[in-house]
């Protein structure tokens, strides 16, 4: 596990999630594998603005220090997939959102 983040500490360690990024990364990672510049792509595609390098890539080390994803290096680029532990997170941090803002999409 990874410094405590699979143990229900979803929002904690070192993840930003104030910008809901952590969690963007790893919904994004769960539908597919992708690179740093798919993933703030994609991003930038939701939300309308992309992220820059300096935000998407501190943020893919932290979740890969605390175990959330690992990487595949081909050639100069680097694909990110999700791991055990990532994917139970994101299942852990999903509910807490859905419990969370339940009255904000209901209300």
């Amino acid at each position: 596990m990874g410094k405590g983040m699979g143990s229900g500490r979803v929002y904690g360690y070192c993840c930003d999630m104030r910008g809901m990024l952590s969690f963007l990364i790893l919904f994004l990672l769960s539908k597919k594998p992708m690179s740093g510049t798919e993933i703030a792509d994609e991003i930038g595609r939701r939300k309308g603005g992309r992220p820059s390098p300096g935000t998407i890539y501190p943020a893919l080390k932290c979740l890969k220090e605390a175990g959330m994803i690992k990487e595949k290096k081909e050639g100069k680029t680097i694909t990110y997939s999700l791991t055990k532990e990532g994917k139970k997170t994101l299942k852990t941090a999903k509910e807490k959102f859905c419990r969370a803002f339940v009255d904000v999409v209901s209300g």
